[in-house]
Order: structure tokens, then sequence, then C-alpha cells
């Protein structure tokens, strides 16, 4: 009986004296990045969704002619409105991602997203659609 009491006081007093206590980290907060679906404000390209698509339409370059159908992207809206990690989920091959790439860091800065009204960074995606 007293070596199973003693087994029990070292395995308290190990338990007791070697863990740590967490402390709260705001930069991970910071640099969290949100969905659009649960946020107050969305991120919005300057002048709307009709003028993202004049923007494309604009400044894609068809690298062959003929070529039709949609390139889907996802990118992050920093807090400043710009883009970052700019990903090419699906294109239509014949380097149209490369050349989805390249509008996507033409466009003009956004407004950024907002939860509780502090600015955050948001994962946004798009489809481009070539005609």
């Amino acid at each position: 009986m007293k070596k199973f009491l003693i087994l029990i006081l070292i395995c308290l007093a190990q338990n007791t004296f070697s863990q740590e206590v967490a402390k709260p980290n705001t930069t991970d907060d910071d640099n969290k990045i949100y969905n659009t679906a649960g946020i107050d404000v969305k991120p919005e390209f300057p002048g709307g969704l009709e003028a993202m698509n004049g923007f494309i339409k604009q400044n894609f370059k068809n690298p062959k002619e003929g070529l039709k159908g949609k390139i889907y992207t996802t990118f992050i809206i920093e807090k400043d409105g710009s883009l970052s990690d700019i990903k090419i989920l699906r294109d239509l091959g014949h380097e149209t991602g490369t050349e989805a790439i390249r509008v996507l860091k033409l466009f003009p800065k956004w407004s950024p997203g907002k939860q509780n009204n502090k600015i955050i960074r948001v994962l946004y995606s798009i489809p481009m659609i070539i005609n």
C-alpha cells in the first residue's frame, strides 16, 4: 500500500510541475485567414464584380485562339488590399494558368474584409471565364 501511495504522489508531482502554462499569442489572430462566408464585411474589388470582369477581359491575353472555359483561382486579400498566395486550382492548359496569375498580379488594391470592425486577411476564390 505504501508503494502504491508513493507512486501516486510521484505521478501527481510530475504532472503538476512538468506542464507549462500557455500564454495567449495575439500574433496568431492577427495573421489568421478568414473565409468570405463568415465575415461581417467582405472584400471588394474597386468598382465591384462588373469592374473586375471588365478588368480581366481587358488584360487577359488568350494564349491560344478559340480557347474557351473557366480558370479557377484562389488568393488571399491582405489587410492592405494587396493579393498574395495566388494559386490556380484548374486551368485550360496552353499556359492559361500563367496568364491568369499575371492578370491577378495586375489587380489594383481591394478594399479589405472586416470582422468585428477589425481589418482581416481573407481567402477569396474566383472563376475567370475565358471566351
